[in-house]
């Protein structure tokens, strides 16, 4: 059985639609009446909520600007994509098939995993290397791809990195460069944390290098 949970909420009758259906056996499927629940759930399984609208809920797509799961909305009618907030959300219209829900379901999962592998934690900060973001307590700051690419040298070493491997691995100048380049980064990367998030500690350094 997959370890993926497909979360349902909305239509008791596709529940049992989806059970007799063989390419959905192998995951894990879940019924919730509680909307409430089911989005606490899904938080934390990160597991793919089908979310069936009616006039009760009619505003909660639009609302949904906070969650972080893939979800799936089906309803009767069309559905503006600049309402989906992200990439992790979809719209399928009834009726539909099943090699369209189907085609819909692999999606958002491809996109699902793809995102929580752009996810990289350094201290209390989240990096996304796939938005180029770094986050804390719901702020976010957008980054350039050397920054990036900076930070996660940072989460894949626990020691102090010396100016010679910065260098090496995010601008791949020679050991024998001379330059400030790193300096400058840096001295421009505390500058952005400290507005952002008031950290005065972001980057710190001693005689064997850079750490955070």
């Amino acid at each position: 059985m997959s370890n993926k949970t497909i979360s349902i909420f909305g239509s008791k009758i596709f529940l049992e639609i989806i059970n007799e259906i063989k390419i959905f056996s192998k995951f894990r499927i879940k019924y919730y009446e509680d909307l409430n629940l089911c989005i606490k759930d899904a938080e934390n399984e990160k597991s793919l909520v089908i979310f069936f609208n009616n006039e009760k809920y009619k505003n909660f797509i639009e609302e949904d600007k906070k969650h972080n799961f893939p979800l799936l909305l089906v309803d009767k009618s069309k559905f503006s994509k600049n309402n989906l907030q992200n990439d992790l959300k979809s719209h399928l219209n009834i009726p539909f098939t099943i090699f369209d829900f189907e085609k819909k379901i692999v999606s958002l999962l491809a996109k699902s995993e793809f995102k929580k592998n752009s996810l990289i934690k350094l201290n209390d900060y989240i990096i996304d290397k796939n938005e180029r973001k770094i986050k804390k307590n719901n702020l976010e700051l957008q980054l350039s791809e050397k920054e990036i690419n900076f930070l996660v040298l940072f989460s894949n070493n626990k020691k102090p990195i010396s100016k010679n491997l910065v260098l090496k691995n995010v601008w791949n100048y020679s050991l024998e460069s001379e330059t400030h380049t790193v300096e400058t980064h840096i001295h421009r990367l505390r500058k952005k944390i400290l507005e952002k998030f008031g950290d005065k500690n972001f980057i710190k350094n001693n005689n064997k290098g850079y750490y955070i």
